[in-house]
């Protein structure tokens, strides 16, 4: 594979930036730069008059989408970002006083709340605390009881890293006869998700992120055979069979996920996921996967040579491309200052310094990226 063409062609941001802070908001490719301008200038010379044509686009990301964790293209809806998505999936289910749902401590908000809010509907969230980044699933099984109707959990934990054994989770689920809810957002583009092979019955991700798309444009997968158990919200004019144009109103609701797609598309933000969602599926996501975990290996390699610590015992089937690392006496949002000073993207989050390079960051990157971390104050 050649890296470093891909690199010069579709993230000119490489050129400034040694941008190591995906698991924030990426850089778009090159192709999502050149879907949106491609939609903008239609929209701007001809108004409505390519619609149908951009039609087919979204139809074209929806394929890509599902080809992207191997699902049906019906069981795909776009959705403006995962907080969208989760709240979809948690309005909708069926739900009865007394019910609980299970989760880990280390979610992200967008993780929490649209559960914890379930509470005047008579349904608790049981947070199973996490320690050192990482969750057992020991501990998730003894939360579980005959009133479980779902776990929810990331496929990687926002501030640590940490993999989940979504395999493994949604054994247990399938086990039990609950539910399987999977917050995707920083697995997918570092890891591959196959649900057809993994017994994921919903799952949710925003493409801002490692899927290098706009802000704005997401996907929610709806297991087939929960299309029809969980309650359409959201509905509208997009989310039944008949025409907008029909003088009665029935709501007979499509038989796919596109039920969830109530108004108008955000046409050029899934253009444009669609466009780098392309780009990965083109390279291989078995090498885009390999290609990130290898670099997280550098930062974590780089990061304890210059004194830092990478905290938590993760064994290598539980990393991720996030490496979370810590030094005493370090004023961490000081130093992610100073370091996009000097060019270099990463964050502070939760007292540590947070580090997500891509497949295509180059030895250049890294270079910086130990300067910065050899100097530290």
């Amino acid at each position: 594979m050649d890296w470093a063409a891909i690199r010069r062609e579709q993230f000119p941001a490489a050129a400034r930036w040694a941008y190591l802070d995906h698991a924030a908001v990426a850089p778009i490719t090159q192709r999502a730069h050149d879907a949106l301008l491609l939609w903008s200038h239609s929209a701007l010379h001809d108004g409505t008059m390519a619609w149908l044509t951009f039609a087919d686009r979204v139809a074209k990301a929806r394929t890509s989408a599902a080809r992207l964790i191997n699902a049906r293209t019906d069981e795909i809806a776009f959705v403006s970002n995962t907080t969208h998505g989760i709240g979809l999936v948690a309005e909708g289910f069926s739900w009865r006083e007394g019910d609980n749902v299970v989760t880990s401590g280390d979610e992200y908000p967008s993780n929490l709340y649209p559960w914890i809010h379930l509470k005047d509907r008579g349904v608790e969230t049981r947070i199973v605390p996490a320690r050192d980044g990482r969750v057992e699933i020991d501990e998730l099984v003894a939360a579980i009881d005959s009133r479980t109707r779902l776990l929810t959990i990331s496929h990687v934990e926002f501030a640590s890293g940490f993999r989940n054994d979504l395999d493994k989770l949604g054994e247990l689920c399938r086990a039990k006869g609950i539910a399987f809810f999977v917050d995707a957002i920083q697995g997918l583009g570092p890891l591959t998700i196959d649900v057809n092979r993994t017994p994921i019955d919903f799952l949710a991700a925003d493409g801002h992120k490692w899927l290098l798309g706009p802000e704005g444009a997401g996907i929610l997968y709806v297991r087939r055979e929960w299309i029809d158990r969980l309650r359409a919200t959201g509905i509208g004019w997009h989310s039944v069979k008949s025409s907008y144009n029909q003088v009665r109103y029935d709501i007979d609701l499509k038989p796919s996920a596109e039920r969830w797609e109530g108004g108008t598309w955000n046409m050029p933000g899934i253009h444009a996921l669609g466009a780098s969602i392309d780009l990965l599926l083109e390279i291989g996501l078995r090498q885009v996967s390999e290609r990130v975990l290898h670099n997280a290996e550098i930062v974590r390699e780089l990061a304890l040579e210059h004194g830092w610590m990478v905290p938590g015992d993760f064994q290598p089937d539980e990393r991720s491309g996030i490496v979370a690392i810590e030094r005493s006496g370090i004023d961490v949002d000081g130093f992610a200052k100073r370091c996009r000073g000097r060019g270099v993207v990463l964050a502070a989050r939760r007292g540590k310094i947070r580090i997500s390079p891509h497949f295509y960051q180059d030895e250049s990157d890294f270079a910086r990226l130990g300067e910065m971390l050899g100097s530290p104050t």
